[in-house]
């Protein structure tokens, strides 16, 4: 063990690296022969340090006083040596830290000697190949013997794959540091190092458009994109807008998108994406199944609302770990990686990651500035999304308060009724239906406000509950709707106006006298058992406009088997793909289930509907049908 050391300090460091292999081995691209021989390696070390213990032998370095430093001339002869070595070095520290990287270093990584500073050389070696390369690190230090390593390095033009040698560099008074060579496979001197330099460079500028300018308006269309995913969402559904640019992203910023998602203090995953084939579909399935730690980037990007890039991760433990208790960082082979809140600026929805595997190098500080802003756009269409939500889910409540929850059980009757919304709007219906008892029958009651939303279903509310109120002081549903008419007009809805029928319903033995009155509403469809169908006309003047209103009147009678069928304008003018409309066709499908019973001739009709105008409603259709039982 390293002078000084502890022997349960080094136990646990020999811990660590054996589960850091045992991972190593089942990620994508593992080469084998070096997990091998680093497992052998860790071998060696433990029965070196096995027969130390059993001899009681010394261990560690010679106890010789230190020798003077160098002087000042001579440390910038060091220094400038070390810099201009033709040949790629680090100088680490025993932890595998970067303390200094040449010129020819920094110039292999595609990064300036700053910025690999301080990070550990692993980060800047591909996933499978860290756990062997921490191996060979240890035994040098170990043995101080000169050990090498096969790897791929993390450039900012890509991955290359590298032989590391590690030696160990003695410095009086102090721990021993490492002195690390890079070479490209294949190459025996700097002088094939500086020409995979050269190769690189010339890689990174062979191209007939300036790379800004490509970067540009690459990160231009892909917030093009998402912003037409965005407006194209016409089912206002959190989810489907989530999955849609989760997918959007995956195929064209990062290998892999994770969003993450605030449900009442706690986030939770929602979705991941990667590539499209069956390995990287188990993978999803692996990392949707965990949600994220308090620990995790992702919780701690929503916690404070700031974006955190990570050109080259050296905490494997950054995402948490998945189901396997392996990191999930290193499930996807991701070596870089960038994380941003979904937020409007006022409100955080949750965050979004993305992930990048080695071939497609490093995020960069201008992937980050998008990111952000696709976060933010993200976080806007979440907001509009449950504000719709919100909105509809108002507007169905006020919808269901405007006819009645379920319809009465008459003996001798029959009721059935149906309501169906218009397509392109998600605005509250004018449209009202009720049946209730009223003295010695039941009174049946349809309607049409003019107008959607608020204002409208006010109006809606106060015509239906008047109506029904009224039938209990009136015997004739006309007087009915002319009171109810006084009451609209106090009431100040402006220039909305409301069209209504009402039937007052009296059985008598087998036969059923029904009583009508309209004020500008379709007239119903009087359906006889033999077949005969008579659409009534509608007549009177609709209600809430005119003070002097005269209400239309008719009676009718109905037998055993015969069909009363109301209904308002939407299903008279639906439409279809020609422009044609329903109406001519009304008293034929009407007469084609004639003897049916209330609940089939709805049924028919709603179908019929749906079918001619191809489910593109233009306005909402509401039926009710009342049949004498035979």
């Amino acid at each position: 063990m390293p002078q000084g050391g502890r022997p349960d300090g080094a136990l646990a460091d020999l811990a660590g690296r054996r589960d850091a292999l045992r991972q190593a081995v089942g990620l994508p691209g593992a080469d084998p022969r070096s997990l091998v021989d680093a497992a052998l390696t860790e071998l060696d070390g433990a029965i070196d340090a096995l027969s130390v213990a059993l001899t009681a032998a010394p261990v560690g370095r010679s106890d010789a006083p230190p020798d003077g430093l160098p002087g000042t001339a001579e440390r910038r002869l060091l220094h400038a040596a070390f810099q201009r070595t033709p040949a790629a070095l680090f100088l680490l520290e025993q932890d595998s830290t970067i303390r200094r990287a040449n010129d020819r270093a920094a110039a292999l990584l595609g990064f300036p000697a700053g910025y690999a500073t301080g990070k550990p050389l692993t980060s800047f070696v591909d996933l499978p190949f860290r756990a062997a390369l921490q191996t060979q690190l240890a035994a040098v230090a170990r043995t101080g013997a000169d050990r090498k390593a096969n790897c791929r390095m993390l450039t900012s033009t890509g991955p290359l794959d590298a032989t590391l040698t590690a030696a160990a560099v003695e410095l009086p008074g102090d721990p021993p540091l490492f002195m690390v060579t890079v070479a490209p496979v294949g190459a025996d001197s700097g002088a094939s190092a500086d020409g995979a330099v050269r190769a690189a460079d010339a890689a990174a500028i062979d191209d007939s458009a300036d790379p800004a300018i490509i970067a540009m308006t690459k990160r231009l269309d892909m917030v093009t994109s998402l912003t037409r995913l965005l407006l194209d969402n016409s089912t206002f559904s959190e989810a489907v807008t989530l999955q849609r640019c989760a997918r959007l992203l995956a195929g064209e910023l990062a290998d892999w998108v994770i969003i993450d998602i605030d449900r009442g203090g706690q986030l939770r995953r929602q979705f991941a994406a990667g590539q499209r084939d069956g390995q990287a579909d188990k993978l999803v399935r692996a990392v949707r199944s965990v949600d994220p730690d308090p620990e995790s980037a992702p919780w701690q990007v929503h916690s404070t609302g700031k974006s955190v890039l990570l050109a080259h991760p050296d905490d494997p433990a950054v995402l948490g770990a998945g189901p396997s208790g392996t990191p999930l960082l290193m499930t996807l082979g991701a070596t870089s990686l960038i994380c941003v809140p979904i937020s409007d600026g006022s409100t955080g929805f949750g965050a979004l990651t993305l992930a990048r595997q080695a071939a497609n190098g490093p995020f960069s500080v201008a992937d980050l500035g998008l990111a952000e802003d696709l976060g933010q756009h993200l976080a806007n269409a979440i907001r509009v999304d449950r504000m719709f939500r919100r909105k509809s889910e108002a507007a169905e409540s006020l919808q269901a308060s405007l006819m009645p929850a379920s319809l009465p059980t008459v003996p001798g009757l029959e009721f059935a009724a149906a309501y169906i919304g218009a397509m392109q709007w998600q605005e509250t219906s004018g449209d009202f239906y009720d049946v209730f008892p009223t003295g010695d029958g039941w009174a049946i009651a349809i309607g049409d406000v003019c107008g959607k939303g608020q204002d409208a279903a006010a109006m809606t509310a106060a015509a239906r509950h008047s109506i029904r109120a009224l039938s209990h002081v009136h015997d004739a549903p006309a007087d009915v709707l002319t009171a109810a008419n006084q009451v609209l007009l106090a009431g100040d809805y402006g220039e909305r106006f409301v069209t209504a029928s009402l039937a007052f319903l009296r059985q008598r033995g087998r036969r059923v006298q029904v009583r009508l009155g309209g004020c500008g509403h379709p007239g119903p469809a009087v359906v006889r058992a033999d077949g005969r169908v008579e659409i009534l006309e509608a007549d009177g003047m609709p209600l809430g406009l005119f003070g002097d209103l005269q209400a239309g009147r008719a009676e009718v009678e109905l037998r055993a088997g015969d069909l009363l069928f109301f209904y308002t304008d939407g299903v008279t003018e639906a439409r279809s793909a020609d422009l044609d409309f329903l109406e001519d066709r009304l008293a034929d499908e009407l007469a084609s289930v004639a003897g049916r019973s209330a609940a089939d001739t709805v049924r028919a009709v709603q179908e019929l509907v749906t079918s001619f105008s191809d489910g593109e409603l233009r306005d909402d259709v509401t039926m009710l049908a009342v049949r004498v039982a035979p």
